[in-house]
């Protein structure tokens, strides 16, 4: 959900020549979108195409989806480190990686404590400009069917009035847009984006 909306977002900009998005599935095609066919295990570490300006790291499942934890840590850290890795090695100076509320190598949760390990190692990769995003609860529109997380969904906005700020929804639109951001005019450093700024850019812009 993430990845489409920033997706959209990159084509649509002026200031983005070429965007290159391996994906398991072809994507529409458009003048400026090279979009490589790949997965977990046909990755092409050697492919020209590695080679860009800025990256971003929208890669994420669930452990119920990928059958288990294992499968699960495959594609959450073992799957986006690669493409931190090589996208590193291409030359990109600035990379904007999705990661989670309460992300911490240390978690006693499988989800939070890949999302920490995940952002560790990838700080390993000397990023001149890292932007970290951790968002809470995504909304927006999903391309699968998750009815609890759509009811989950329904009773975030509406006790969104009375919860702090780092509680709220976080729009998939919100943290694309910040993504796409820092991959294109990154500050030097490492930055954390939290769950509550990511309400406040939301709210600001309603």
């Amino acid at each position: 959900m993430v990845g489409a909306a920033a997706l959209k977002l990159l084509l649509e900009d002026p200031r983005v020549t070429q965007v290159v998005a391996p994906t398991r599935r072809p994507l529409l095609a458009h003048a400026k979108l090279l979009n490589p066919i790949a997965d977990s295990e046909s990755l092409p570490l050697d492919a020209e195409w590695w080679a860009a300006d800025g990256a971003i790291c929208a890669l994420g499942t669930t452990r119920a989806n990928a059958g288990s934890a294992a499968a699960f840590r495959a594609i959450d850290y073992d799957y986006a480190l690669a493409v931190a890795a090589e996208a590193r090695k291409g030359g990109a100076e600035r990379f904007a990686l999705t990661s989670s509320v309460g992300a911490d190598a240390r978690s006693r949760f499988l989800y939070t404590r890949t999302k920490g390990a995940l952002e560790d190692a990838i700080g390993r990769l000397d990023f001149p400009s890292l932007t970290i995003v951790r968002p809470g609860f995504l909304g927006g529109e999903r391309s699968e069917h998750r009815p609890i997380e759509r009811i989950m969904g329904r009773l975030l906005r509406i006790a969104a009035p009375i919860l702090p700020a780092s509680a709220r929804i976080s729009p998939a639109s919100t943290v694309a847009d910040v993504l796409v951001e820092a991959a294109l005019n990154g500050r030097p450093g490492k930055h954390i984006v939290t769950s509550a700024q990511i309400a406040k850019i939301a709210e600001a812009r309603t």
